[in-house]
């Protein structure tokens, strides 16, 4: 089996998580996906710095879906200080069987989207400011970014038709 990896990444409250489950959803039984929040913080329970103990058991996961799995989808903030080194291996690993989507908006549009979501009353607009990392691209030629103006169901719609290319 031939499989693609999708990488989907961008600041906290930009609708990763949304995209990636509506996306596994629809690609169906098989389809691995890795959420960085769950390796990161409900499997290691670790903070987010650069050599965490995440980054190497995420890359050991996206490997193992190599072959097994049609789709892997790898979802998370993935800043490229800290996972950029582990992403590249990876693309390289999937023979550059991959896509990656980059949610490119504005701090005003992610707030917005924030506040949409059960997930609001954890935190709100000071630690979204706190963490946030705008352009935060891999630099990868086939990086597509994903903006303010582009609803879910463009975005599901853009990667759908993106998979069939590859």
């Amino acid at each position: 089996m031939e499989s693609k990896l999708i990488i989907i990444r961008g600041n906290s409250g930009s609708g990763k998580t949304t995209i990636a489950k509506t996306l596994q959803k629809h690609l169906g039984s098989g389809t691995l996906f890795i959420s960085q929040d769950t390796v990161r913080r409900d499997m290691l329970n670790i903070h987010d710095r650069k050599g965490n103990l995440s980054i190497d058991l995420i890359r050991q996961i996206a490997e193992y879906g190599k072959g097994k799995c049609e789709f892997v989808i790898l979802e998370g903030i993935l800043s490229k200080q800290h996972y950029g080194e582990m992403l590249h291996d990876l693309i390289h690993f999937y023979h550059e069987k991959v896509h990656i989507y980059y949610f490119d908006l504005s701090f005003e549009e992610t707030v917005k989207r924030h506040n949409l979501r059960p997930k609001r009353m954890e935190f709100g607009e000071e630690s979204l400011r706190s963490w946030w990392n705008p352009k935060d691209y891999l630099g990868w030629t086939r990086e597509v970014l994903l903006t303010d103006d582009m609803s879910q169901e463009d975005v599901m719609k853009l990667i759908i038709d993106q998979l069939q290319k590859i």
